[in-house]
C-alpha cells in the first residue's frame, strides 16, 4: 500500500522588501507574466500597497518556503473602487503561484481555501476574486474551492470573470 502523503502547510505573512527580488523572478515567470503587468510596475504597485490601509500583500509559503505572492484588500477603503456594490465586510484577494513547477497540482485550491478560511475567522463576510475570463485554470481553482461566478465585469485590468464565496453561515 502506498505511503498517503501528508498534505503541504501553507502560510501566509507580510511581503518585505527582502521579498522583492523572488516576486520579480516569478512576475517573469511565463505562467504568470501572462496575467500580471510588467514586473517593475507590479512591484511599484505592490510597494505602495504596503503603505496602504486598504491593502494587505503577502507571500505565501508552503512548507516554510515562499512559493507565491498573494492580496487581499478592501473595496470599500478605495476611492472609487469597482466592487464597492458588494456588501460591506467583503474583501477581494489576488493570488499567483510563482513556481512553474507547482501550478496545475491543487496547491491554488488549498491555498485559497485556507486564505478564505483565516478572512471569515477574522470576520469577512465575502471574498471576491476577479481572474481574466481565460484564466480557465485560475477559474477551476476557485471553483473547487467554493467560489461562484457572479457576471463579468470590466476592471482597470481589462475583463474579469467575477467570483465571490460568502462566509459559512
Amino acid at each position: 500500500m502506498p505511503k498517503a502523503e501528508r498534505a503541504p502547510s501553507y502560510r501566509f505573512r507580510d511581503i518585505s522588501h527582502e521579498d522583492f527580488g523572488l516576486v520579480a523572478k516569478w512576475l517573469a515567470e511565463p505562467h504568470v507574466a501572462k496575467w500580471w503587468g510588467a514586473p517593475e510596475t507590479e512591484l511599484a504597485a505592490i510597494e505602495e500597497a504596503m503603505k496602504s490601509v486598504e491593502t494587505r500583500p503577502m507571500i505565501v509559503e508552503m512548507d516554510g518556503q515562499p512559493i507565491g505572492y498573494l492580496q487581499s484588500y478592501d473595496p470599500h477603503l478605495e476611492d472609487g473602487h469597482p466592487y464597492q456594490d458588494q456588501p460591506k465586510g467583503t474583501l477581494g484577494v489576488d493570488i499567483s503561484i510563482g513556481i512553474p513547477e507547482l501550478t496545475g497540482k491543487g496547491h491554488g485550491t488549498a491555498i485559497i481555501r485556507q486564505l478564505a478560511a483565516e478572512l471569515f475567522a477574522s470576520g469577512a463576510r465575502r471574498i471576491v476574486i476577479d481572474p481574466d475570463p481565460e484564466n480557465l485554470q485560475a477559474i477551476r481553482a476557485y471553483e473547487k474551492a467554493g467560489f461562484q461566478y457572479i457576471d463579468t465585469r470590466t476592471s482597470i485590468y481589462g475583463p474579469a470573470h467575477f467570483m465571490a464565496l460568502d462566509a459559512p453561515e
